[in-house]
């Protein structure tokens, strides 16, 4: 099946929590939405969950640490999609303890910097040119964190937090590289939210964490790029 919609996402680790409830938005406001999850048999109960709903989404398999299988994904989806309007990169992980980081595992760091700083520049390097494609200017948003934050920063989950600085210093970097192409590239905090990895105590229903980041993808200026967001306010960073 080759999608007629206009205007297309992908959104990655869109199987459950925020990723998911973007994907769910997005669909809602007329995208084709490419869900990119690593698990095969959760990443269809996803696609197939929205397609219930009416909507119009494609499971992606897709493993964000690993280059071959990113690849893999972009040759699947051009098959399906010969643009792509916005990239959402919202797969990550948090495996921190407790521990600061005077006791850090760096095997742990460079598992999460893997996933949360490599992954996304390899999605964004491998997807530019759909993105380029885009008849209406394109949007890439990386889902941050204020963790990520420098000038709030103490000692909270060491590896996740550095990883998010990175994330958003990736941001600019697109920003700047992407610049005059009519591709806006931001990084927002979704704020503490009710997933698996934000706990059942978090602040924030998912649809609260998913709504910014939904804003940006679908109604925010092209003009606006290279900042750190959150409900809709450029933040500090």
């Amino acid at each position: 099946m080759v999608t007629q919609h206009e205007k297309v996402a992908l959104v990655t680790g869109a199987n459950r929590g925020i990723g998911k409830e973007i994907a769910r938005q997005l669909c809602q406001r007329g995208y084709a939405v490419f869900m990119a999850v690593r698990d095969i048999p959760m990443g269809r109960s996803a696609a197939e969950e929205l397609c219930g709903e009416g909507h119009e989404a494609f499971y992606l398999q897709m493993d964000v640490t690993d280059p071959v299988s990113i690849k893999h994904a972009v040759g699947t989806f051009s098959q399906k999609a010969d643009h792509l309007d916005v990239l959402i990169n919202n797969a990550g992980i948090l495996e921190d303890s407790g521990d600061d980081i005077t006791k850090l595992n760096t095997e742990r760091l460079e598992r999460t910097m893997k996933t949360n700083v490599t992954g996304p520049i390899l999605v964004i390097q491998d997807f530019l040119p759909y993105l380029q494609k885009s008849p209406s200017g394109a949007r890439i948003i990386n889902v941050s964190s204020g963790a990520g934050a420098l000038h709030s920063m103490s000692t909270y989950a060491p590896s996740y937090s550095i990883s998010k600085t990175a994330l958003n210093a990736v941001t600019r970097q697109f920003a700047g590289a992407l610049q005059g192409q009519n591709i806006a590239v931001n990084c927002v905090d979704p704020g503490w939210v009710q997933t698996d990895m934000g706990g059942s105590q978090a602040s924030r229903p998912v649809e609260k964490g998913a709504e910014p980041i939904v804003w940006l993808a679908t109604e925010a200026p092209l003009t606006e790029t290279g900042k750190f967001w959150k409900d809709r306010q450029v933040i500090s960073w």
